[in-house]
């Protein structure tokens, strides 16, 4: 474990960091959390690259600094460089303890927090991302070497784990019960904000996937079944809602998905900034993920909009989609199942209520946005405890 020592921090300090590498990342998932501190008494702050979302952070409570860094960079000199400007921030603003977003970020802030001497962590595993969504030697090797990383060398005595389903802590060598790990039902949802509305005549049966168009979420196998389930005769159309993830080196390209949007019943449309309406055009969302996933939010907001629900049996999906009650799961990488599982919603079109009516309901049972506050805070007071 790296341990830091205790006495260089401000014994008045109540200042909490929140290091992550985009803004957007933040606003888009973990606004609740800025909550959570101040209703744990701590001062926010926001460290992360900022582009287009800083001021909504800012309105929900935190002060924002901006930190540029390549999250694409494996430069060592790079890295090194990142870590030496985060310690800097660290001691200037005083922080007293640290809540690290994501892989990357667990990495260059638990290095910057030990140079600033913050003992006090919160490692938030949001998904191992598209090195654990491999099943290859490489992807093997990165997910032991990541689990060695957070779990026996970056860790200090008071480090806390925050994951967001019940598979990831084994995976990092931790019991999903221990006192150290809290688990919350994602992102959270505002059920008043999302809510169910009627559901679009059928046919055709609108499928939805809303996500970063990236190989992990499997995209590429949706567009594959929904042509096989058309050749069949199933009146079903596909729309993607979401751009390539520019500093993902699996990004779909956008000459792959305007060459998609040329074949019958699938059409690419760009990013949309209101999922509500998109889920009022359609009947079944569609997360195919290869893994890596924490709990996918697209799930979340599309269960609490009262769709049903079609994924894959992989960590993050298999915890909150339970088979044939909330919608459909199948095995990951597997387009046959996935047409199957197509064909048999268009079939039995009554799945498609039944299903939507469970995954709100499922949505109301721990995955708020108020129950995520909830553990979340409990996870800050146990550090004073």
């Amino acid at each position: 474990m790296i341990r830091a020592d205790p006495h260089t921090r401000s014994s008045e300090s109540r200042k909490l960091a929140f290091i992550v590498t985009e803004d957007w990342f933040f606003a888009s998932h973990f606004l609740p959390m800025i909550r959570a501190a101040r209703d744990a008494g701590l001062e926010p702050v926001v460290i992360a690259r900022v582009r287009e979302h800083g001021d909504r952070i800012a309105e929900a409570g935190a002060r924002v600094i901006a930190f540029e860094a390549d999250r694409r960079s494996l430069n060592p000199f790079a890295i090194l460089g990142s870590i030496a400007r985060m310690a800097a921030i660290l001691r200037r603003e005083n922080i007293d303890r640290v809540h690290l977003i994501a892989l990357r970020s667990i990495i260059v802030g638990s290095v910057a927090a030990s140079l600033a001497g913050i003992g006090k962590r919160v490692f938030a595993v949001t998904g191992g991302g598209v090195l654990t969504a491999r099943t290859d030697g490489v992807g093997r090797l990165s997910a032991w070497t990541l689990a060695f990383l957070v779990k026996d060398v970056l860790a200090t005595g008071s480090t806390q784990y925050l994951f967001e389903n019940r598979d990831d802590p084994v995976r990092f060598g931790l019991h999903p019960d221990s006192p150290r790990v809290t688990i919350v039902g994602g992102a959270g949802i505002d059920p008043d904000r999302l809510r169910p509305s009627p559901m679009p005549g059928m046919p055709p049966l609108k499928v939805a996937i809303v996500a970063r168009m990236v190989w992990s979420k499997g995209v590429d196998l949706a567009v594959e079944a929904v042509q096989r389930a058309r050749a069949r005769g199933a009146d079903i159309q596909l729309s993607l809602y979401g751009a390539p993830d520019e500093h993902n080196p699996k990004a779909i390209s956008q000459a792959t998905l305007r060459s998609w949007s040329r074949i019958d019943g699938i059409a690419w449309m760009g990013v949309s900034r209101d999922v509500r309406a998109v889920w009022e055009k359609h009947h079944l969302a569609c997360l195919p993920s290869r893994g890596g996933e924490g709990l996918p939010r697209t799930l979340l907001e599309a269960a609490a909009c009262g769709r049903g629900l079609l994924t894959t049996d992989v960590p993050g999906c298999r915890s909150f989609v339970r088979n044939d009650i909330d919608g459909l799961v199948v095995a990951p990488n597997d387009v046959s199942a996935l047409e199957d599982a197509l064909m048999t919603v268009w079939a039995e079109p009554d799945r498609v209520g039944r299903y939507g009516a469970s995954a709100r309901g499922r949505v109301e049972n721990g995955y708020t946005v108020d129950d995520v506050v909830a553990a979340t805070t409990a996870l800050y007071v146990r550090w004073d405890a």
